[in-house]
């Protein structure tokens, strides 16, 4: 059964925060809210915690995972960010942005796309998931919580806690949450491409 957190959306409950980051150390996986809509996410070197939400979500080993940071020095410890690139990502965040960017060494194999060796990365600006991230002191590996048989992302903690009380450590609800997922931007060719339209502008990449 997933323990429910519900925090205020501008001024998180540090007491709150810190009990879930408690389950995140611990090996659990958890929901919370973002900028773009809920995620689900576990601690970086957590297997078991990856093959959950590759479970949850029915995803194969081509997914990309992303690692959701706290700010960019956070993410320069995970993506290779060339000059150009810098001044791209800087320029969207904090935001609703993923972005794909070449890994680098400190990224486990498994998080990876396979053949590609790419990561993806994000900085979202939601103060609950802000508040989490610092706490955690590490980014996070997460998914959107988007259901295989659902068209839309949930972003109703209570329903999330009822339909995946089952699969799920924690959720961590503010009730001030996106309803979108990310726009996710391929950086790690020539040219950008937008691999999906979403929640963040994607006219700037075109």
């Amino acid at each position: 059964m997933a323990s429910y957190f519900d925090v205020h959306p501008d001024n998180p409950q540090p007491r709150a925060i810190s009990q879930v980051v408690d389950v995140v150390r611990s090996g659990g996986v958890i929901a919370y809210p973002t900028d773009s809509c809920f995620a689900l996410g576990c601690q970086l070197d957590n297997r078991d915690g990856i093959d959950r939400i590759r479970a949850i979500r029915h995803l194969d080993e081509r997914h990309h995972f992303t690692l959701v940071c706290r700010d960019f020095a956070q993410l320069g410890q995970f993506a290779l960010v060339s000059n150009t690139v810098f001044r791209t990502v800087k320029a969207a965040t904090p935001g609703p942005y993923t972005f794909i960017l070449p890994a680098t060494k400190d990224v486990p194999r498994r998080m990876m796309h396979p053949k590609k060796r790419t990561i993806g990365v994000r900085i979202p600006a939601h103060v609950v998931a802000q508040a989490l991230l610092s706490e955690l002191g590490e980014p996070m590996l997460s998914s959107t919580l988007l259901l295989p048989e659902s068209e839309e992302p949930l972003t109703q903690g209570w329903e999330i806690k009822q339909r995946l009380d089952h699969v799920l450590d924690a959720v961590l609800d503010s009730a001030d949450c996106g309803s979108e997922p990310t726009t996710v931007i391929d950086l790690s060719g020539d040219e950008p491409e937008i691999l999906r339209r979403g929640a963040g502008d994607p006219t700037r990449f075109e």
